[in-house]
C-alpha cells in the first residue's frame, strides 16, 4: 500500500512539474512577443534607467511629474552604469565594442518622456518579472527529480540564473540606447532559456513516451539541417532589422523596404528555402510514422507555423513593414526553433533508447 501511494505521488508530482514547465515555457513566448510590440512601437527607452523605471517602480503619467533636468540626470546615470560595462568588455578583449560605446554619443542621447512608451517598456518589465518567479517555481517543483535525474534540477537552476543575466544584459541595452549588437545578444539569450525549459520538460517526461521513429537517424540530419537554417535566418532577419533601426530614423516607412538592400533580398529569398526543406521534413514524418500522433502534430504544426512566418514576412515587404506584423514575426521564428527542437528531443529519444536496449 505504501509503495502505492510512493508511486502515486511521483506520478502527480512529476504531472506537476510537466504542467508548470510547459507554462512557464509558454509564458516565455509571450514575454517575446511583447518584447517585440516594446521594439516595434519605439518604446524601448520608455524608462531610461533600470530595474526602476524613472527613479520609481510605478512610472510617472505625466512629465510634470518629473524633474526639470530629468533628460541630464538619467544620462550622467547611463554614462557611468556604460562606464562599468566597458570596463568588463574590455577586461574580456571585446576591445571594438567597447570603442564603440565609449566613442557614440549618440549611446547617451535621453528621448523626450511618452506616456505610452513608459508604460508599454513597463509592462514588458513586469511580465519578465512574472517570468522570473514562474522559472524559480519551475526550479523549486524540480528539487523533486535530485534522486532520479539531477540533470533536470541542474538545468532548471541554470534557466534560473540565466533568467537573471538576462535582466542584466536588458539593463545594459537600455542604458546604452538600445545597441543593436546587445540586442541581438538579448533575443539568442531568450532563445537559449527557451530551449533549456524545453529540454527540462522533455527530460521529465522521456520516461513515458512510446514512440516508434522510422528512418530517425535521417530524420534527426534533416531536423539539424532546418535548426542550422533557421538559426541563419534569425541571424539575417536581426541584420535587417538593424538596417531598419537606422533607416528608420532619416525616412517613412513605406520607403524602409526599398533602401534595406541586398541583405533584405536575401533574407527574403531564403524564407523559400526554409518552406521547402520544412514541407520534406513533414512529408518525412507522416509518411514514415503514420501512427505516431505527437510527430504528426508536431510536424504539422511546424509546417504551419513556418508557412505563417513567410507569409508574414511578405506582408512586411510588399506593405512597408506594418508595425503589429513585425512582434509576430519575431514570435513565429523563436516558436519554430523551440519546435524543431522539441521534434528533435522526440526522435533522438528513440535512438537511446535503442542504443540502452542493445
Amino acid at each position: 500500500m505504501k509503495q502505492e501511494n510512493s508511486s502515486e505521488k511521483t506520478t502527480t508530482d512529476g504531472r506537476l512539474f510537466r504542467r508548470f514547465s510547459a507554462v512557464t515555457i509558454i509564458a516565455v513566448y509571450l514575454l517575446i512577443l511583447v518584447g517585440g510590440i516594446v521594439r516595434s512601437t519605439g518604446s524601448g527607452m520608455g524608462c531610461p534607467d533600470w530595474p526602476k523605471c524613472f527613479g520609481n517602480w510605478v512610472p510617472p503619467t505625466e512629465v510634470s511629474q518629473l524633474p526639470e533636468d530629468y533628460k541630464e540626470v538619467y544620462a550622467q546615470q547611463r554614462a557611468e552604469k556604460n562606464g562599468k560595462f566597458v570596463r568588463y568588455l574590455l577586461a574580456l578583449g571585446f576591445e571594438e565594442e567597447a570603442y564603440q560605446i565609449q566613442n557614440d554619443p549618440s549611446i547617451l542621447v535621453e528621448e523626450d518622456f511618452n506616456v505610452v512608451k513608459t508604460w508599454t517598456e513597463y509592462v514588458n518589465r513586469l511580465i519578465g518579472a512574472v517570468i522570473g518567479i514562474l522559472i524559480f517555481g519551475t526550479f523549486v517543483l524540480s528539487v523533486r527529480y535530485w534522486k532520479t535525474d539531477k540533470t533536470i534540477v541542474v538545468l532548471s537552476f541554470l534557466a534560473f540564473v540565466l533568467v537573471g543575466f538576462q535582466g542584466w544584459i536588458g539593463s545594459i541595452v537600455v542604458s546604452t540606447n538600445l545597441l543593436q549588437w546587445l540586442i541581438t545578444v538579448h533575443m539568442l539569450l531568450a532563445l537559449l532559456i527557451v530551449c533549456l525549459l524545453i529540454y527540462v520538460y522533455y527530460r521529465s517526461k522521456r520516461s513515458v513516451l512510446n514512440l516508434k521513429v522510422e528512418g530517425a537517424n535521417k530524420l534527426v540530419i534533416i531536423i539539424i539541417i532546418c535548426m542550422a537554417a533557421t538559426l541563419v535566418q534569425i541571424v539575417l532577419g536581426t541584420q535587417v532589422r538593424e538596417a531598419i533601426d537606422v533607416i528608420a530614423e532619416r525616412l517613412v516607412r513605406t520607403e524602409w523596404i526599398e533602401n534595406l538592400g541586398i541583405r533584405f533580398k536575401i533574407h527574403r529569398s531564403y524564407s523559400i528555402l526554409l518552406l521547402a526543406i520544412h514541407i520534406y521534413l513533414a512529408r518525412l514524418l507522416y509518411i514514415k510514422n503514420e501512427g505516431q500522433m505527437l510527430l504528426k502534430r508536431g510536424a504539422g504544426l511546424l509546417l504551419l507555423i513556418v508557412a505563417v512566418e513567410a507569409i508574414s514576412g511578405a506582408v512586411m515587404a510588399y506593405f512597408g513593414v506594418p508595425a503589429f506584423i513585425q512582434p509576430l514575426h519575431l514570435l513565429l521564428g523563436t516558436m519554430i526553433t523551440g519546435l524543431q527542437y522539441y521534434l528533435l528531443l522526440l526522435i533522438k529519444n528513440k535512438n537511446e533508447r535503442l542504443s540502452l536496449a542493445r
